[in-house]
Formats: structure tokens, C-alpha cells, sequence
């Protein structure tokens, strides 16, 4: 695998001139770093993430990962986390790319692939590490390879993402990919659940509501939702509230204000929290992150 990690390698170098690039496959973006960075969170979105070399390190909830050019990175779920590049220098720069995940294709491979549909799944876990294989590889150099003919990819580029879906699902070890893809499923039912907090982050949370979207007691939608996202229900709100605070201080000077528009009834409260997931009270962290020198770390964590 070593050659085709070094020909991917030099596909990316040819076409990133940047830290990210959103490619004309859509949903295909590359990304690179000279260094190490600091960490910044986000909302991941579901994707997998394949690392040509360097290494990255993801902490969503209360599990920290690594993933490198042995493994990679996939979420099936939207997921707040914190995420940092671990390994990269000038000499040897880290590379990656990541690719949205279709929920519907995947659902196409399990009704045409009836030996996949029957493999056993596992927990309700919504993200995971896994090892890559040459086939992965062999597809996502394909891919990539049609960077180089953009006039060929409305044609290729959506049966090769297919294979690498199909791909990840022969080695979807923990069966989250599985799970997403059955609409029946644990974490398919977990996943209505996230989609409500998402919209409706600002609002107090409704655990007996959330549950019955789920179509699950009140302590099986807990014990689900910590298994799909590493972290409780409230735990899950709060940290989106807190990331939309963050992002509206940028623009917003009063902190009172906005904490009020993320859904908190106590300005205290929320200075309190802030600073507990960012490390300084919210006017602070905003003015260190307003300081051109700490300008990496506006940027949302990205996959």
C-alpha cells in the first residue's frame, strides 16, 4: 500500500494550495498542514476522513483517537468534537482527504449486497477508527485521479464513490455504517434525536420528547445516546449551544445577549461553561481569538 499512499499523495500536492479545498466532486475535500495545530472544535459532520500522511487526533465526548495513513476516521452522525493535526512538518506535510457519506447509497449497497445486510453490527456507536485496506485505497486514488479530468467526473466520480462505500461497509467493523443505513436501526432512530437538538438547541431539552422520537424508554435513549456520540443528551446541547455562542461573539461584542440567543437563562451560568470548554471566560477568549496571531483557531474543527 505504500506506493499507492505515495502516488495519493502526490495527486493532493498537485492540487492543494491551501489548509482545505472543496473539490468539484462534491463532497470530496483535501486538506493539509505544514505543522501541528492547535485544537479547535466543530461540528463534525458524517464523513470519512483518510490520512496520506501525518497524523490527527479527535476527542468527541470522552474518547480520544488517532488516525494516520494505517487507519481512518469515520462519523455517521453529526457529532460536536475537538480536533487537532498531531504530526506535520514543511519536509513531510500533513495530507488528507474526506468524503460526505450518503446515507441513501448506503442503503442501495445493503438491498444489493445481501451478505453485507446480514453481517452482524455491533453497538450503537456513531463514529470509529478502522484499518485501511488496499481496496480503499485502490478507489480513492481513483477518485482523486479524476482531478486531473474534471470533464469525466459527473459521469465516474458518483460510481466511484460508490465503491468506497462499498468499501467501508466490507469493513465496517463496529457495523456503524450498517446501523446509519437501516432506518430501523438504534442509531438511525439516535440520529432523529440529533437532528431535533440541532434544530432546536436553543430550547429547553425534552428527555420523555427526544425518547419517544426515538421509540425508546427514557433510560434506553439514554444509555443509546451515550453510546452513539460519547456524551449525554444535555452534554450534547450544551456543547452546540457553546460553539454557536462562540461563533456569534465574533460578530457580537455583548455576552449577556448572547447567551440568551443560545438558549441560557443565567448570564453566570453561561460564563461559567464558556470557560469550561474554551478556557477563558467569553469577552476573553473572543479578544484572543480577534488577535491575528490565534487566527487558526476561528476556524472550526473540520474532519
Amino acid at each position: 500500500m505504500h506506493e499507492d499512499l505515495s502516488v495519493l499523495r502526490g495527486i493532493l500536492q498537485r492540487h492543494l494550495t491551501g489548509p482545505r479545498l472543496d473539490t468539484v466532486i462534491p463532497g470530496l475535500a483535501l486538506h493539509g498542514a505544514t505543522r501541528p495545530t492547535a485544537p479547535s472544535r466543530g461540528l463534525y459532520q458524517p464523513a470519512m476522513c483518510l490520512v496520506l500522511q501525518g497524523a490527527k487526533l479527535v476527542s468527541i465526548g470522552d474518547r480520544t483517537m488517532r488516525y494516520d495513513p494505517a487507519s481512518y476516521f469515520v462519523a455517521s452522525v453529526e457529532l460536536p468534537a475537538r480536533g487537532c493535526i498531531s504530526e506535520a512538518s514543511p519536509e513531510h506535510p500533513y495530507l488528507a482527504v474526506s468524503m460526505t457519506l450518503d446515507r441513501t447509497v448506503l442503503s442501495d449497497l445493503l438491498c444489493d449486497t445481501p451478505s453485507l445486510a446480514r453481517a452482524e453490527s455491533g453497538g450503537t456507536a456513531g463514529f470509529g477508527v478502522n484499518a485501511v485496506t488496499p481496496g480503499l485505497l485502490g478507489a480513492m486514488g481513483r477518485l482523486l485521479g479524476l482531478l486531473d479530468t474534471p470533464d469525466d467526473v459527473p459521469v465516474l466520480a458518483p460510481l466511484i464513490k460508490r465503491e468506497i462505500l462499498f468499501r467501508l461497509l466490507q469493513n465496517d467493523e463496529g457495523g456503524l455504517l450498517r446501523q446509519i443505513a437501516r432506518s430501523d436501526s438504534r442509531l438511525s432512530r439516535i440520529h432523529r434525536a440529533i437532528g431535533w437538538i440541532r434544530a432546536h438547541f436553543d430550547a429547553p431539552l425534552e428527555i420523555d420528547h427526544l425518547a419517544a422520537l426515538a421509540g425508546m424508554s427514557r433510560a434506553s435513549f439514554h444509555r443509546h445516546f451515550k453510546a452513539a456520540t460519547a456524551m449525554s443528551p444535555l452534554q450534547f446541547q450544551k456543547s452546540l449551544r457553546l460553539q454557536e455562542a462562540r461563533r456569534l461573539l465574533l460578530s457580537e461584542t455583548d455576552a449577556q445577549h448572547t447567551a440568551f440567543r443560545v438558549g441560557y437563562q443565567s448570564s453566570s451560568q453561561f460564563s461559567r461553561e464558556y470557560a469550561r470548554m474554551f478556557g477563558l471566560p467569553p469577552v476573553r477568549d473572543v479578544e484572543r481569538l480577534r488577535d491575528p496571531s490565534a487566527a487558526g483557531e476561528i476556524q472550526p474543527a473540520t474532519i
